[in-house]
């Protein structure tokens, strides 16, 4: 049962709004005054927060910014009256899931608490993803700081908690494999083994005895019994990269093991039972590997239960920062080295680059470019030294003109650490046109903190 935490000066309100809530199963506490509120959330944990903008002795920002001290995961929303709207859109700027305005519908109450504890539910559960990345890998900058693969992690964190086949689609480098690690470790067979296979690395007339195992004497050279990737993946999760190229026949026998959920071991009259998840990855779009006649139809609907698309390194070149401080630190610590970042020559190279390779291409040249330094920083002249960043022909001006701004702005933050005064006054534009961009291109000051 969720708890949610009313506050409100007004006695009949705030009966209203408890009766209302308590009705549809929400445990409510209330409290007229900012003090006896607070009182109440240093003694209890709760889900959500109702607070009136105007209270006496302390406004409802003011308490929110109390609410968080004590607890920085609390979501509140704001109830306030028709002409202060412009206060409440100031409280959302400062942390407020969302504003209602009295008088406010029953109906709307409740949507707005159940998109705000949906919500909640969701942060929360990236923000364990996260540890979970930065824990069992050490590698927390998988979000970085773009939407889409917040978007991305938000997938990750549903699927995480079913035992659906998941089909993760990207370019090579892109994470798949990471992706999968952490849909395994954030799971219930967490405990149990996660087995990666890359399909293109085995042989055709080897894959079926690969996969499923085989006993002694099932063919020639088959001196013992073997145990296939499906049954050492027994309890956790078996990872099957590349399985565009898996071969037209296996494909068939792949489609019954998924759809039976047992599978013979080559040279064996008894079934073993499939008793992992299955975790499919691809670096082709199998939609139209199905229109070209070289994947089955029948399996990718069976394999594309839970889609999760990775965007390019291109498409989020606000990761690449933090990405590329990660690597740094990564392998100067490897190699005992001790480094303190990029020079801002270096950083636009970085940033300027389309990455064909993606995070996987990103690691290698600070890989290399650590290995090969003589100085503390990185320098320009180590980055992808045998590369033309310049393309044969020039891009369309607005193309152009939004890389520009974007670059610029990521620059620009980086360098001031999210303080928009700073950034303003360097840019010599007023600070809304800074928020304007910063929206535009799905960026938040605090992203560069």
């Amino acid at each position: 049962m969720k708890k949610i935490l009313v506050v409100d000066d007004d006695k009949n309100i705030l009966k209203v709004i408890k009766m209302k809530l308590e009705s549809e199963a929400f445990q409510v506490s209330s409290a007229l005054t900012a003090q006896a509120a607070l009182k109440l959330a240093k003694d209890e944990i709760f889900d959500l927060a109702l607070v009136d903008l105007k209270l006496n002795g302390k406004n409802g920002i003011e308490l929110m910014g109390d609410f968080h001290h004590i607890n920085p995961e609390l979501p509140v929303i704001i109830l306030t009256a028709y002409g202060a709207i412009d206060t409440a859109v100031e409280a959302m700027r400062k942390g407020a899931y969302s504003y209602l305005t009295k008088p406010f519908d029953d109906n709307e109450l409740l949507l707005q608490i159940d998109q705000c504890l949906e919500k909640a539910r969701t942060s929360y559960e990236v923000k364990n993803l996260k540890d979970v990345l930065k824990k069992k890998y050490g590698f927390d900058n998988i979000i970085g700081q773009n939407g889409k693969m917040k978007k991305v992690m938000e997938k990750v964190a549903q699927a995480a908690v079913t035992d659906s086949i998941v089909h993760i689609e990207g370019g090579s480098g892109t994470g798949k494999e990471l992706i999968a690690k952490t849909l395994h470790a954030a799971s219930f067979r967490k405990d149990g083994p996660f087995v990666a296979i890359n399909c293109a690395a085995i042989p055709d007339n080897l894959m079926e005895s690969e996969l499923f195992g085989y006993e002694k004497g099932a063919f020639t050279g088959a001196t013992k019994r073997k145990k296939g990737f499906f049954t050492q993946a027994a309890g956790g999760s078996i990872f099957l990269d590349e399985i565009s190229e898996m071969p037209f026949p296996m494909q068939a026998k792949l489609l019954r093991v998924i759809e039976e959920r047992e599978y013979y071991p080559l040279g064996s009259e008894k079934t073993v039972q499939v008793d992992a998840r299955i975790i499919i990855a691809s670096n082709k779009d199998l939609a139209k590997e199905v229109e070209n006649k070289t994947f089955r139809e029948d399996l990718y609907y069976r394999i594309h239960v839970i889609p999760i698309k990775l965007p390019p390194l291109k498409d989020r070149k606000e990761s690449i920062p933090l990405l590329a401080k990660h690597f740094l630190k990564k392998y100067a610590t490897k190699i005992n080295k001790e480094m303190n970042g990029f020079s801002k020559s270096a950083m636009q190279k970085l940033l300027l680059h389309t990455w064909p390779g993606n995070v996987r291409e990103l690691e290698n040249t600070i890989e290399c470019a650590v290995a090969l330094s003589t100085k503390n920083v990185i320098h320009e002249d180590l980055i992808l030294p045998a590369r033309n960043i310049k393309t044969n022909s020039p891009q369309p001006l607005k193309t152009a003109k939004e890389d520009f701004e974007k670059h610029y702005i990521i620059q620009l933050f980086e360098f001031t650490q999210g303080n928009v005064s700073k950034a303003a006054k360097l840019a010599g534009r007023y600070r809304a046109d800074l928020y304007d961009l910063l929206k535009k291109y799905d960026m938040k000051p605090a992203d560069f903190r």
